[in-house]
């Protein structure tokens, strides 16, 4: 079989760990990387193991040994660069924030479906065996009827007001960043929208949310609730409550190789390594999906990611954070 040929729209610090993944893969190679403001395209070809380089995205995305492209530019960019895959037939792996709002995701959702297209959020951790072992727990009801969820992620960002953590113009804030994480746990967990959303938030002199919390009820006492903040490193754990029980993912919970089912008193913990640094599984996920003709993932639905976009757009209309673009 030929290798699958993946481009990179975007090639920075995680592409590179997506490249250096795709390198150990057997039947897997980066074709192309597309950079528009690199100073040296042969050296950042090198650095990225990829066989050729690109200076526009237009030129990556016409390479007809492009099977599918890896888009990881700010995900104020994504809409853009995805829709430009999508209108040259190009699969697309899309990493998270999928989109800035959920608007931008149901109009390129409706082009990959219109064009017959896969498209896909790179939500890596949801493909991470870990959350494949979590996923086997909760479907065999071991801990019984899940009540809560809890989960904190953060860390102290750099009081860089240009870099894309803290820039408006660049769709920060912990929301996008950081809350996409938590979204994507309360999706797995409850796998539906939530009855209601409450957050709080503060906006810092950036005019982005530095930190918020959020509190989603989703009917009958069952709810999830996560802090998301650049101003502190908290736990970084998740706790799935159930009437029998919990299920805890050890921290750093985005990348986590370890997972605790407390049941009784009774502990049982696994360790599942990852084979090479956690991004195969997404990367080999969707190689499978477009090698079959499927239009989307199972593990992470289109419809899944549309949801949590919805939740996160609710939360920055809380909290008081909308971007200049998006009122143009």
């Amino acid at each position: 079989m030929k290798p699958f040929g993946w481009g990179i729209i975007g090639p920075g610090r995680i592409a590179q760990k997506f490249a250096d993944c795709v390198q150990v893969l057997p039947d897997s190679t980066i074709h192309a990387i597309a950079s528009r403001s690199a100073s040296d395209i042969h050296r950042l070809t090198h650095k990225m193991h990829a066989e050729t380089g690109y200076r526009s995205y237009e030129e990556l995305v016409l390479d007809p040994n492009v099977d599918a492209v890896y888009i990881a530019t700010p995900h104020r960019f994504h809409y853009e660069n995805a829709m430009l895959c999508l209108s040259h037939g190009k699969p697309a792996l899309v990493e998270k924030a999928f989109t800035v709002n959920a608007r931008e995701a149901k109009s390129l959702v409706a082009a990959a479906k219109e064009k017959g297209i896969f498209l896909m959020e790179a939500m890596w951790l949801l493909f991470l065996p870990v959350y494949r072992q979590v996923q086997r727990w909760l479907d065999s009801r071991k801990i019984g009827d899940v009540r809560l969820v809890t989960s904190s992620l953060g860390f102290l960002a750099r009081r860089d007001l240009e870099d894309r953590l803290l820039n408006p113009a660049l769709a920060g804030g912990t929301v996008l960043d950081l809350g996409v994480y938590a979204m994507a746990v309360s999706q797995l967990v409850f796998q539906r929208y939530p009855n209601s959303i409450k957050a709080q938030g503060f906006v810092g002199e950036t005019g982005v949310d530095e930190a918020i919390s959020a509190s989603l009820d989703y009917g009958n006492g069952n709810f999830s609730q996560f802090a998301c903040t650049f101003l502190a490193k908290p736990s970084m754990q998740v706790e799935i409550f159930g009437g029998k029980g919990k299920i805890t993912i050890h921290p750093v919970y985005v990348s986590s190789e370890q997972a605790t089912l407390t049941v009784n008193g009774r502990e049982k913990t696994v360790q599942l390594p990852h084979r090479i640094n956690g991004f195969e599984y997404q990367v080999e996920e969707a190689q499978r999906c477009i090698r079959v003709g499927k239009l989307e993932s199972p593990l992470m639905p289109l419809k899944d990611t549309i949801d949590n976009l919805r939740v996160l757009d609710e939360i920055r209309n809380q909290v008081g954070v909308s971007y200049p673009f998006e009122m143009k």
